[in-house]
C-alpha cells in the first residue's frame, strides 16, 4: 500500500516533499520558544577603537574657564583699565608639565598631570539656559525627547560587564533634564543609565528580605517563562525584550552592584589617593573610584556628577571650593588608572553645559554669568593627545573663535574614539534614521593621539 509520505516523495520529483518539510520547519519554529539575543553583548566597533569606555564628568553649572584652563591675560588688563566691567582670572595661572599648557592654581593636583590632558578651548554651545544647554550635552538636542550619549554608545558596542549594566551614572542631577539624560528615549529600555549613588548601598531596594535566593531564582524563571510565551506572540518586541533582560540583569545586580561598591576592600593608599578620607574630597573621591571599580568590570559608559558650578556670586570663594572638591580625587583617578595601565583606553572626558562670561554678572558679588559662545572642556587618555591644547577663544573669553567644537562635534569625536562612526550608528524609528549627532558633527581628528 502506497503511503502519503512516499507519494510526495516519489512523484514530480519530489517536489511535494521538499515543500512539506520547509512547512514542517515553519511549524516547528512557530512551536518553539523564541530565542532571546542579549542587546548588551559585546558589538564590534566599524573601525579600530582607541578608547574601551567613557568616563564623562559632568560639573552642573558651567564651570569658568577663564579662571581654570582658558589663560587671558588680556582680561586682566581690561578690568585694570576699568574697560566695560571686565573681570580678570581670580586664580593665577601658570604653565604646567613639559608641555607648558597654561593651568590654574585652582587645581594643583590636576595641574601634575598636565600632559595627559588635552584641553578644549574652543567648545561652544547653542543657548545659555541651563536645562537646554545640559539637555543638549547629554542627548544631543535642546529640544526634543531623544537617546542620551551613553544610551547611543551601549547600542552600539553593547558592554563587557556580564552582571553590570552597560551605562551607569553616580549621583545624576534630578533637574535640568532629569532621567532625559540618561534615558535611552526611543532605544529599547536595555540601553539607558542606570543610576546609582555614592551612598546607601547603591541602589536602594536591592536586595531581599522575604525571599532566599533560590527562592528569587524560582520566582524570575516563573517570571521569564510567562515573558517569553509574551514575546513569542509578538516576536522582536523591544520593551518585551528590554523587560526579559532587565529582570536577568537586576537578579544578578543583588551580587554584583554591592561587590563592586564595596571600597572598604581598597587599600589605605588607594583611599588616600582618592581623598576618601578627607570631608572636602571624600564626595567626588567615592564617585572616581566607583568608576574605576566599573570600568576594571567593563561597564562601557560612567558618568560622575558634580553640582554645584553655577558661580553668580562669591566667584573665588565658591570656585575655589568646587575645585578643591574635585581636584584630588581626579588626579587620583588619572594616577590610577595610568598604574593599572587602563588609562590608554579609557577616555576621561570632563566640562559642564556651557562656560562663564567675562563681564561682572553681579559686580558687587562677584560673580560671573552664563556663557555657551565659548567655553572649554578637556579629555585624557583613551586616544588624544596628551599635553596639548586645541582651539580658543577671543581676548576676552566671550566666543569661540579658533578649533571649535560645537555639541554634535563633541559626540561625533567620542563615538570615533571609540571606533564608531557616527554617520553609520542610527536607529530606525518613525519612519526615519536617527542618530545621536543628527544631520551633523564633524570629527576633531588632530586631537587625537
Amino acid at each position: 500500500m502506497t503511503s502519503r509520505r512516499s507519494i510526495l516523495q516519489s512523484t514530480s520529483t519530489g517536489f511535494g516533499w521538499l515543500a512539506f518539510n520547509a512547512l514542517h520547519q515553519q511549524w516547528a519554529g512557530a512551536a518553539a520558544p523564541p530565542k532571546t539575543i542579549n542587546p548588551l553583548a559585546p558589538k564590534e566597533p566599524h573601525f579600530t577603537a582607541r578608547a574601551k569606555r567613557v568616563i564623562f564628568m559632568f560639573m552642573q553649572g558651567g564651570p569658568s574657564h577663564l579662571d581654570t584652563f582658558d589663560y587671558k591675560p588680556e582680561l586682566a588688563k581690561a578690568e585694570a583699565n576699568k574697560v566695560q566691567k571686565y573681570m580678570g582670572s581670580v586664580f593665577e595661572f601658570k604653565p604646567r608639565g613639559k608641555s607648558g599648557i597654561m593651568i590654574s592654581e585652582a587645581f594643583p593636583e590636576l595641574a601634575k598631570h598636565a600632559d595627559d590632558l588635552c584641553l578644549l578651548n574652543g567648545m561652544q554651545t547653542r543657548t545659555n539656559a541651563h536645562q537646554m544647554a545640559t539637555v543638549a550635552l547629554h542627548i544631543g538636542s535642546e529640544t526634543f525627547v531623544r537617546p542620551s550619549m551613553g544610551a547611543w554608545i551601549v547600542y552600539g558596542l553593547g558592554t563587557e560587564a556580564e552582571d553590570l549594566p552597560g551605562f551607569v551614572t553616580i549621583n545624576p542631577a534630578a533637574d535640568n533634564g532629569g532621567a532625559m539624560n540618561y534615558g535611552s528615549a526611543f532605544l529599547p529600555a536595555t540601553f539607558q543609565g542606570t543610576r546609582l549613588s555614592s551612598a546607601g548601598g547603591g541602589v536602594p531596594d536591592l536586595s531581599n528580605g522575604r525571599l532566599s535566593d533560590a527562592q528569587q531564582r524560582k520566582q524570575i524563571e516563573f517570571i521569564q517563562k510567562a515573558n517569553r510565551k509574551l514575546l513569542s506572540g509578538d516576536p522582536g518586541n523591544p520593551e518585551i525584550e528590554g523587560i526579559i533582560q532587565s529582570y536577568e540583569l537586576a537578579y544578578k545586580m543583588q551580587t554584583s552592584v554591592p561587590e563592586v561598591l564595596n571600597l572598604d576592600k581598597e587599600p589605605q593608599n588607594i583611599r588616600e589617593l582618592y581623598g576618601l578620607d578627607d570631608g572636602a574630597t571624600e564626595r567626588f573621591g567615592t564617585q572616581c573610584l566607583m568608576a574605576r571599580r566599573m570600568a576594571e568590570k567593563g561597564v562601557r559608559f560612567i558618568q560622575l556628577t558634580s553640582p554645584g558650578w553655577d558661580h553668580h556670586n562669591g566667584l573665588r570663594e565658591n570656585l575655589a571650593r568646587q575645585c578643591t572638591s574635585i581636584d584630588k580625587p581626579i588626579a587620583g583617578l588619572i594616577a590610577d588608572l595610568k598604574q593599572r595601565d587602563m588609562l590608554k583606553d579609557t577616555l576621561i572626558m570632563w566640562g559642564g553645559e556651557f562656560g562663564r562670561g567675562s563681564g561682572y554678572d553681579n559686580e558687587l558679588y562677584n560673580g560671573r554669568g552664563h556663557n555657551g559662545g565659548g567655553y572649554t572642556m578637556w579629555m585624557a587618555g583613551g586616544g588624544v593627545k596628551g599635553g596639548f591644547t586645541y582651539g580658543s577663544t577671543n581676548e576676552m573669553g566671550d566666543k569661540a573663535e579658533t578649533g571649535i567644537i560645537g555639541t554634535h562635534d563633541l559626540h561625533a569625536t567620542v563615538l570615533h574614539l571609540l571606533g564608531i562612526n557616527h554617520e553609520r550608528l542610527t536607529y530606525r524609528y518613525a519612519g526615519r534614521n536617527f542618530r545621536l549627532t543628527d544631520v551633523s558633527g564633524e570629527v576633531a581628528k588632530v586631537i587625537l593621539a
